[in-house]
């Protein structure tokens, strides 16, 4: 392809030590680096491509501010920060980056399911406390995983993952999904549920793995958490906004449910400070995909988007339209 004098990818800034100095593009075209943190993403015409975090919202005023985009490369699996109907508008293709990080997420909320089944948020403070008193045989008493119930909302790629990986503890894997997955049921042992209420009435833990849409927000709220089993626990790697948040922590201090792990919220980067003081609930600060492994292949298939589509090729990854 012949060089394009002066046509610019624009990166957010928190990519750079993955992306290095100068990544190649087609063309010749330079990388300009969005300074971490900031927003809203400049207006310039000179910009081909856009490489953001799922944290930046695309929408009308950010893509009528960029009026030669061609593409929008989400770096995450999650697009609801995109307007897609505006992109659609505007003929921008938008990608994200799917499968690279389903096993760094399935690999964490497995990690959630044991911390909160055992405990540990409150075995740590004990131990961090000085005060200890030595080994009892009722202390900070959890939950076996063996032969318990995992259920599942959203049976696609992460969601079978933390299925297989639930398994092999042991559980027993339902799941609540639009349509039936083949794979959950081949690799974890998954059975399909016909209602989120059944799934909730059985499961001894229960893992959110949907996207936010307008019909997921609380999809989680104050009668379906009163619906889980006395005892249960959640566990949320996907999305904050598909669990109302503070029903989620009347029902943690009430004993109603037993404990919580919470990578995902509502409003990040706030955690709200009653979930942060419950000795209940395990926060994390959305470290669904934080490994080096996950994230480096997140920047990686982003990149490679951005390169095929300026190249004249399809999107290796591109995201349902809003029409679709």
């Amino acid at each position: 392809m012949a060089e394009i004098s002066g046509r610019l990818v624009l990166v957010a800034g928190e990519l750079h030590d993955l992306s290095g100095p100068e990544p190649e593009w087609p063309g010749g075209r330079r990388t300009l680096f969005h300074p971490p943190g900031s927003s809203p993403l400049p207006r310039r015409a000179d910009v081909d491509a856009l490489i953001p975090l799922v944290s930046q919202t695309v929408g009308e005023l950010e893509l009528t501010g960029l009026p030669g985009l061609r593409v929008v490369a989400n770096y995450g699996v999650g697009y609801d920060n995109i307007d897609l109907a505006a992109a659609e508008r505007a003929a921008v293709v938008v990608t994200n980056t799917p499968d690279v990080l389903t096993d760094a997420t399935a690999d964490l909320a497995m990690t959630l399911v044991l911390a909160a089944a055992r405990r540990l948020r409150e075995g740590l403070d004990l131990a961090r406390s000085g005060e200890w008193g030595g080994w009892h045989p009722t202390q900070l008493l959890g939950i076996g995983l063996g032969g318990r119930v995992l259920g599942i909302l959203g049976a696609g790629r992460i969601g079978t993952a933390t299925g297989r990986r639930a398994a092999a503890f042991g559980m027993d894997v339902v799941y609540w999904s639009r349509s039936r997955s083949a794979a959950i049921e081949a690799e974890a042992g998954g059975r399909r549920v016909e209602s989120l209420g059944d799934l909730l009435s059985m499961a001894d833990v229960v893992s959110v793995h949907l996207p936010f849409t307008p019909a997921t927000r609380h999809l989680l709220d104050a009668p379906a958490l009163a619906s889980m089993k006395p005892g249960a626990i959640l566990v949320n790697t996907a999305r904050g906004s598909v669990v109302e948040q503070s029903a989620l922590a009347a029902a943690l201090a009430s004993g109603r449910l037993a404990a919580a792990g919470l990578d995902v919220f509502e409003n990040e980067p706030e955690i709200p400070a009653v979930l942060r003081s419950l000795p209940n609930c395990v926060v994390l600060p959305h470290l669904g995909s934080a490994t080096r492994e996950a994230r480096q292949a997140m920047w990686d298939l982003a990149a490679a988007n951005v390169r095929a589509v300026l190249s004249g090729e399809s999107a290796l990854t591109p995201v349902p339209a809003a029409s679709d």
